[in-house]
């Protein structure tokens, strides 16, 4: 799933499993990290004509007018995510997101007074229930318990407390019109209702006709001026279940999220962008509400729009409805916490039932950094068929089945990373070495100024194509932006091309150094046996082929056949900018879904 899978597999996107689900669509199609982009053909060539404002409390507005469409590619980003959260409300960025599909005062709900005091009475209960759990983890702690959460330890009280709060849910659900929000952008021709959530932003994204973008305007202005957060403590149960299929039900996911825990040791990227577990049995709608007020004030937001759109009219508009929102009084809270300098090697061993394969991390720079542009050089040399990974790993000593590098800047620091699953009988420790080789070959000898050229004309081709495509433009527009500086996809042309042979050297030696790295090392678990991989899959990314693997299994799960029409409808409306050696993948995912609803028609021809 391209880099998306790294928010989304931790993120749903929005309302329970249809957005899980739908999440595998969009995924394919919407690269999100800014290692991706590289030099375009020329530098007047990538330019992208941005028009910029922003409203007296602080809103910004980037547009882009395609006058030639007949839609509207429209989103705005909060710079907030798990980075911006602490221990003991881990999670509540994407927990967050959740909450912001589920309506307003005048959407969502049949009868708005009795809903708000549903909510009051319900955030009563979970105060004693809350107290409950208190004690739970008292008794935990002494030993008189093995798992403070667990339904088989809970006191007659705290079964009294839940079973009063789950009539009040209910209740609540009786006087609520669900996916209501949806429905309205539907009616409106809209598509790709949807967000995503990452340790750095959350956006939330649409497309709908040109002639219907006042409807936006409302909608996602009133779901910041008056939003509803119904639900919410039910809606945990939907978070859990995505972290079970997104991480505890993948072969390595588990071991993942505790290799990211150990890698970095100080900074908040250290939890997962789902959040602990443990934490999100206690946040409270307290908390989300203070959590709302600091990082999604107007001041901290940003909306974009590509497409056919009048300026002066997106102006008005903007002034008209987002111009309600009132700035937050106070700055918003900056991430101060630096990781601490790694001084040795760090190592995790496991068994799972996956092919043995190497992961390797290294400490890397950040977004806007000088020396990304070295990397993403550098991923240009290792990855493709005339990569060196591919042919000395792959092709060369046949020790890999697949091998990819990849440069991931986050905002307040950098990840550079090395994937390999072995082939036949060779072992992760024959993939270091291997990997070992070649970094020091990178430093030790100067990159051939032909094999540059290959480079920046491979990645220039991508970046192209990739910045002509109005929704992806869109989102990598809001990307930048909540990272640091939009204008980065108009500079990263000329910076790209500025990278020589001696960069790369410098770079490698820099950063590729054993003390600065987590290897991770996955053995075949005793007793199972290799996973069948469909074909349309072979050639991705083990992790972007686990993570659809896993949306599939979702998928066949689903038993509602609006919700997998849903889905159809979010894969057709991206088919048209998926890559084209990614369309094997997203045709398959099309023919999981289409098969899930042909089951269900069966029977339901059965039943009658």
């Amino acid at each position: 799933m391209s880099r998306l899978s790294n928010s989304l597999s931790n993120s749903g996107a929005g309302s329970g499993f249809a957005r899980v689900a739908a999440a595998a669509a969009l995924a394919l199609v919407l690269p999100l990290v800014p290692h991706s982009a590289a030099a375009a053909q020329d530098a007047t060539a990538a330019a992208v004509p941005v028009e910029e404002f922003e409203l007296d409390n602080g809103m910004r507005f980037l547009l882009v007018r395609r006058p030639e469409l007949t839609t509207v590619a429209a989103a705005w980003a909060a710079r907030v995510g798990s980075a911006n959260e602490r221990p003991g409300i881990t999670g509540l960025a994407h927990f967050f997101e959740h909450m912001m599909f589920k309506g307003t005062h005048t959407i969502g709900t049949k009868d708005i007074e009795r809903d708000l005091e549903i909510i009051a009475e319900q955030e009563a209960v979970q105060e004693k229930i809350r107290a409950e759990l208190r004690e739970q983890r008292r008794r935990f702690r002494l030993g008189e318990i093995d798992d403070p959460y667990d339904p088989a330890h809970r006191t007659d009280t705290l079964n009294a407390l839940r079973a009063e709060f789950q009539e009040l849910v209910e209740e609540q659900r009786e006087l609520m019109v669900k996916d209501e929000l949806d429905k309205v952008y539907a009616d409106g021709g809209g598509t790709s209702i949807n967000a995503f959530t990452s340790n750095d932003f959350t956006v939330y994204i649409n497309q709908l006709p040109a002639n219907r973008l006042e409807l936006w305007f409302w909608l996602e202005s009133d779901r910041l001026l008056n939003p509803v957060f119904r639900e919410f403590y039910a809606e945990r149960d939907v978070v859990h279940e995505e972290r079970r299929l997104r991480i505890e039900s993948t072969p390595t996911g588990r071991y993942d999220e505790q290799a990211d825990a150990m890698f970095w040791q100080s900074h908040p990227y250290h939890w997962p962008v789902g959040g602990w577990a443990s934490d999100l049995e206690v946040i409270s709608k307290a908390q989300a509400d203070e959590f709302f007020a600091a990082y999604y004030a107007p001041n901290n937001l940003t909306g974009i729009l590509v497409g056919n759109f009048d300026p002066a009219e997106v102006r008005e508009l903007a002034e008209r409805y987002f111009g309600r929102l009132e700035r937050s009084a106070r700055e918003v809270p900056d991430v101060v916490t630096l990781e601490a300098e790694q001084l040795a090697e760090k190592r995790l061993t496991a068994e799972c039932d996956c092919q043995p394969q190497l992961q390797i991390r290294y400490h890397a720079a950040p977004f806007g950094h000088a020396d990304g542009y070295a990397f993403d050089v550098i991923a240009g040399v290792l990855n493709g068929r005339t990569g060196r990974l591919y042919e000395e790993m792959v092709e060369g000593a046949e020790i890999a089945s697949s091998a990819s590098a990849f440069h991931e800047p986050r905002k307040y620091a950098g990840v550079f990373n090395l994937r390999a699953e072995t082939k036949g009988a060779a072992t992760p420790e024959q993939l270091l070495a291997a990997w070992d080789g070649i970094v020091a070959n990178l430093i030790a000898e100067p990159v051939p100024e032909d094999e540059l050229a290959k480079v920046r004309n491979r990645v220039s081709a991508d970046t192209y194509r990739q910045l002509r495509e109005p929704f992806f433009l869109m989102i990598q527009l809001a990307i930048m932006d909540s990272m640091g500086d939009w204008r980065y996809l108009n500079t990263v042309a000329e910076r790209t091309n500025q990278v020589t042979a001696e960069d790369v050297q410098r770079v490698a030696a820099k950063y590729f150094e054993p003390s600065k790295r987590l290897v991770s090392l996955y053995y075949r678990k005793a007793g199972t046996e290799a996973r069948d991989i469909p074909a349309e899959l072979q050639a991705l990314p083990p992790e972007m082929r686990t993570a659809l693997m896993s949306d599939a299994a979702a998928i066949r799960e689903l038993g509602d056949p609006v919700q997998l029409e849903a889905v159809l409808q979010q894969i057709d409306a991206q088919a048209a900018q998926v890559p084209e050696d990614m369309r094997p993948a997203l045709d398959w995912m099309r023919g999981v879904v289409e098969a899930r609803l042909a089951e269900l028609q069966e029977d339901e021809g059965e039943a009658q």
